[in-house]
């Protein structure tokens, strides 16, 4: 049974009532906090952040020894709604991202119908609510179908909610129309997510290209296809004024390119993903289809960069691409298996596994790219600690190991390079609007 041995339950407490979250290591980068203290909350708002809240509460937590934090956010994952269910659904997504300790997520539009039009972003909407779990956000497809030919129903989209469009799992490859959509959407507040990849120089490649492709014979997807992307949609964003974010980026060379875009003044942002960060393509196994992602896993050098990068401040968001597959699907050979993994479970043990504890960055580093700076991108109500902001908040374990293990995941996905890897820090309490929900 998923999710066996965590439980996921909301308590009695409810936005009518108080709660009163004791003697954590309070850390919230929008506010530059970071100290031990109480944070009180009452009618599902954040009613004081201070060393010793004096207030008798309905509920109360001990936090000591635990860190507390803005909710995490995570503005790209794929919850398959609609048509896609076998994969993943608003509800088993909802109780991956409580697991992980995610209280805001956006989910991408390359589902089945795409969600390319206003009455199904209203339909996505309406799923969200009866969901009510996290914060779930949509993500419209910028142009018809994804097929990248004409514009999709942007403005209407926009007023029924959606937070930011993308054609994610497609490069636009004609340039007039990207601009079109840069122009289009000048004046909004809304960004355009790009997955970048020429086409043409990655068509039939299932890993990185290079001398570990070469050693396993398998075709390759080499970085300049990343890079030349990047680099046009820098400079299509530099010429029209508009914003573009780039997803998952991966590649040295293209951490360069949005850095030097950045000085120029570009309304340039982008994220990476845990495994492009602690990963590389040594890990790749012909035999365990867990690895294939698109964009494939990288070199070291990669890595490095994008770890610099994240520090720096050229990378903006830390996000998962949650991408669950059925098992029977990813259970083939690696030359057919779909690319993805799902990630909301065990991005945060593996961020503070692999980066905090070795030191390679400092904890609210990784807060604020999970919380506030995301929250800044996309313009939501959230990632924050102050006083009369929703109380969506993280309450994190950071001495708790535990291994990972797909039979215990509430995602539908089980298909992860990180099944059986032993981690040091975890959510233990998620809190959405005041509600809170353990995990036991």
């Amino acid at each position: 049974m998923r999710g066996q041995g965590w439980q996921i339950q909301r308590t009695q407490a409810n936005i009518s009532d108080s709660l009163l979250i004791k003697g954590g290591r309070v850390i919230d980068p929008a506010n530059n906090i970071d100290q031990i203290a109480d944070v009180l909350i009452v009618d599902g708002k954040i009613a004081a952040v201070a060393d010793e809240v004096n207030f008798s509460a309905h509920f109360n937590y001990n936090a000591e020894g635990k860190i507390v934090t803005p909710g995490l956010i995570d503005m790209h994952v794929h919850f398959r709604e609609p048509g896609q269910e076998a994969k993943e659904d608003f509800g088993s997504g909802s109780r991956a991202a409580v697991a992980g300790g995610y209280t805001t997520v956006a989910t991408m539009p390359n589902t089945s119908p795409v969600i390319d039009n206003a009455a199904l972003v209203r339909s996505m909407m309406a799923r969200a609510e009866v969901e009510d779990l996290i914060n779930i956000k949509i993500i419209g497809a910028l142009t018809k179908g994804q097929r990248g030919e004409e514009l999709a129903e942007l403005r209407d989209m926009i007023a029924e909610g959606v937070v930011a469009f993308s054609d994610d799992g497609h490069f636009d490859s004609n340039a007039k129309i990207f601009m079109n959509a840069l122009d289009y959407l000048n004046g909004t507040d809304k960004v355009v997510i790009c997955h970048e990849e020429e086409t043409s120089l990655v068509e039939g490649g299932i890993m990185n290209e290079g001398k570990r492709s070469a050693i396993l014979g398998m075709k390759g997807r080499p970085t300049v296809a990343e890079d030349i992307a990047v680099a046009r949609d820098a400079l299509l964003a530099e010429y029209t004024g508009g914003r573009v974010h780039i997803a998952h980026i991966s590649s040295a060379r293209s951490v360069e390119i949005v850095r030097d875009a950045k000085k120029r003044g570009v309304k340039i942002t982008a994220e990476v993903t845990p495994q492009h960060l602690t990963m590389t393509e040594d890990l790749v196994n012909p035999a365990d289809s867990s690895t294939k992602i698109n964009p494939p896993l990288r070199t070291q050098k990669d890595c490095d960069a994008l770890l610099a990068g994240l520090k720096d401040g050229t990378i903006d968001a830390i996000v998962t691409d949650h991408s669950p597959h059925a098992p029977e699907e990813k259970d083939r050979e690696y030359m057919y298996a779909p690319s993805g993994i799902p990630g909301l479970e065990t991005a945060l043990g593996v961020l503070m596994t692999d980066l905090v504890l070795p030191g390679k960055i400092d904890l609210p580093t990784l807060i604020s790219k999970m919380t506030c700076e995301p929250a800044k991108i996309f313009g939501l109500d959230a990632g924050t600690l102050s006083v009369g902001a929703w109380a969506d908040i993280t309450v994190i374990n950071p001495d708790l190991e535990w291994t990972v293990d797909a039979d215990k995941f509430y995602t539908r996905g089980s298909h992860s390079p990180f099944v059986g890897r032993t981690l040091k820090g975890r959510a233990v309490a998620t809190i959405v609007h005041g509600n809170l929900m353990r995990l036991l």
